[in-house]
């Protein structure tokens, strides 16, 4: 059981996480710092130095603190626009590794028919297999080697 624990807790996603988390703890202070100490002053110059910390109401014994409250969804505000920013980001990179990755096989595509033309000079035309055909029952498109069709599962005869 030790050993299985040990196992589960080293593995990368978990170490990644607690990473993740420090990382979050470490941002989340930044973030307070931001608000607290440069965006809630800006705010107060506005508003006639109304400090949001100590805006509350009391109702009997208890005091709700709704100056807090602001602070806080100003902070989360400010950290759901960072990781938005940052997963924007991410995002567009993976867009671009995979428009390269699907140049590359295309180009890898038409360098394998230009060496398959030059070994067959004397074939004016080289033939390629369809990838799809039509259903003769439904009509619908399926892939070319189907046996059975996707859409009304008629079986297929074979195409010699």
């Amino acid at each position: 059981m030790l050993k299985e624990f040990k196992e589960f807790a080293l593995k990368g996603n978990i170490m990644d996480l607690a990473i993740g988390v420090i990382i979050g703890g470490a941002f989340q202070s930044i973030v307070n710092s931001l608000v607290n100490d440069i965006i809630m002053p800006l705010i107060n110059i506005f508003t006639g130095k109304v400090d949001f910390s100590d805006l509350m109401f009391t109702i009997g014994n208890s005091s709700i603190k709704y100056g807090t409250f602001i602070s806080a969804v100003i902070n989360f505000l400010i950290v759901a626009f960072s990781l938005f920013i940052v997963i924007r980001y991410i995002n567009r990179l993976n867009r671009k590794i995979e428009e390269a990755k699907k140049q590359e096989t295309l180009s890898k595509l038409a360098i394998k028919r230009k060496i398959i033309n030059k070994k067959s000079e004397d074939v004016e035309e080289v033939f390629e297999e369809p990838s799809t055909k039509l259903c003769p029952y439904c009509l619908s498109e399926i892939p070319y080697h189907a046996t059975r069709c996707g859409h009304c599962t008629s079986k297929l005869k074979e195409e010699k």
